[in-house]
């Protein structure tokens, strides 16, 4: 009894990390863990290079630029679903360089809807209902692993909601 007191009072003495385990493969090669970024902020944004919103891709970057010392991960999650994004990763990844010199992690091309959908969007939308319903939808991941908000294709990355958000979750 009293071992087994002792691993209950250990099991929740340490926060879960809600978003543990999910797993993105990276355009760079290897892999992209969220556990990783356990105890951070990450912005999670489906995008495409096609797409009206692509020049949202400047703003994400200087958001990653502004708030990455103090903890924050943006992260690029490159889809088609929309049929908007270029053929390939390798294209997808020049297309980003050429044209926004981006630094941030980035994953090959994904699904973010339907029965396609990655598991970290399924989790998503149980959790919070949400489901993208176009490119650069945003979700923010709290340092606790929980869905924090979500933000549609029409709010900017520098916007004050979204800067507060971000705020909010780096104290």
């Amino acid at each position: 009894m009293t071992r087994f007191m002792t691993f209950f009072a250990a099991l929740f003495a340490f926060p879960v990390w809600a978003a543990q385990g999910f797993t993105f493969a990276s355009i760079d090669g290897g892999t992209l863990s969220m556990d990783d970024w356990q105890g951070r902020p990450v912005l999670v944004v489906n995008t495409a290079s096609q797409c009206g919103f692509t020049p949202q891709y400047d703003g994400l970057q200087a958001l990653y630029d502004r708030y990455r010392d103090r903890g924050l991960i943006v992260l690029a999650i490159p889809s088609d679903d929309f049929r908007q994004e270029l053929s390939t990763a390798q294209e997808v990844k020049e297309f980003c360089a050429v044209n926004f010199d981006l630094d941030m992690p980035m994953t090959d091309i994904t699904s973010v809807r339907g029965p396609q959908a990655h598991p970290f969007y399924q989790w998503v939308a149980q959790q919070s209902g949400f489901t993208p319903a176009w490119n650069f939808n945003k979700v923010l991941i709290g340092p606790d692993g929980q869905v924090e908000a979500t933000f549609g294709s029409t709010t900017r990355p520098l916007s004050g909601k979204i800067t507060k958000a971000i705020e909010a979750a780096l104290k």
